[in-house]
């Protein structure tokens, strides 16, 4: 079906400008009068979205898919059913303030993965674009995630964990608040993650310890041999003897001329930033 929606722009004369919208909601579907959706829009059977829902174009729902709270959506993103995105956060700390979850564009949420919304009003939980959430998948409160991640089926994140670009956290692997996972990493299924994850790296056990670099993918993502190499260099400075002190290496890394490399540069930075320590 078609549906129109109304925009009333404020002026002194209070126009009202009237839109089509051509999007396909299906009879037995909710959709608040005070959400907000893009063009082409599906929304599929038993689907429910709530007051302050914005939907940008393209997006589909399949079918008992439920939006609720401050949540925007940027375009083309797929939910599957039984996706709760925009979920009051769990944290007992809450006290009803209005707050927000913000997703970027063609990110695919699969049967009963959730997201919840942030814990303060100046700090959204973030989603950003080309993200894939497999089934069950938990992304919890003032979570900050970059573009192109994988979570796998559930993978179970707490809240404030902060996800870099292409990074890959594999099936029941599990979280734990404020860790931090570097860019182009892999973690491994089952893993437990008490500690920030170094950009580059694979990550697997419980407890969980670098086991190498994660080459197939640095591979695969067009990596030069000349940074494949300066990688592979840091990683026995830094995490190949795990008995000696991170301190020490980093700054004998340092001293090197692998450090100039920009994406040694940024381990180097992202190990030195690091508030709860690296996995090592």
């Amino acid at each position: 079906m078609r549906v129109k929606a109304t925009i009333a722009k404020k002026s002194s004369s209070f126009r009202v400008t009237w839109v089509e919208i051509s999007s396909v909601i299906h009879p037995t579907a909710i959709v608040s009068p005070h959400a907000t959706l893009g063009n082409n829009v599906q929304v599929g059977p038993y689907c429910v979205i709530g007051d302050h829902v914005e939907l940008g174009d393209d997006c589909v729902l399949h079918s008992h898919v439920v939006l609720e709270g401050r949540s925007k959506f940027g375009r083309a993103n797929e939910f599957f059913p039984f996706a709760a995105i925009g979920g009051k956060t769990q944290d007992l700390k809450y006290k009803e303030e209005p707050t927000y979850l913000e997703v970027g564009d063609h990110n695919v949420f699969r049967e009963n993965t959730t997201v919840h919304r942030g814990t303060h009003a100046d700090l959204p939980t973030r989603i950003g674009s080309h993200n894939l959430l497999l089934c069950y998948a938990h992304v919890a409160h003032d979570c900050q995630l970059g573009d192109h991640i994988i979570l796998s089926n559930s993978v179970a994140m707490a809240g404030h964990v902060v996800v870099e670009d292409h990074a890959i956290i594999s099936g029941v692997a599990a979280i734990h608040q404020f860790c931090k996972i570097g860019r182009h990493s892999i973690i491994g299924g089952c893993s437990k993650i008490v500690q920030d994850v170094p950009p580059f790296m694979i990550i697997d056990g419980n407890p969980a310890g670098t086991r190498g670099i994660n080459l197939v993918g640095l591979q695969r993502r067009g990596f030069s041999e000349e940074d494949v190499k300066a990688i592979k260099s840091a990683y026995k400075k830094l995490f190949l003897k795990k008995d000696g002190n991170l301190a020490t290496a980093l700054s004998s890394l340092k001293a090197t001329h692998t450090a100039a490399n920009p994406q040694v540069a940024h381990l180097i930075g992202f190990v030195e930033a690091s508030e709860r320590g690296v996995t090592r």
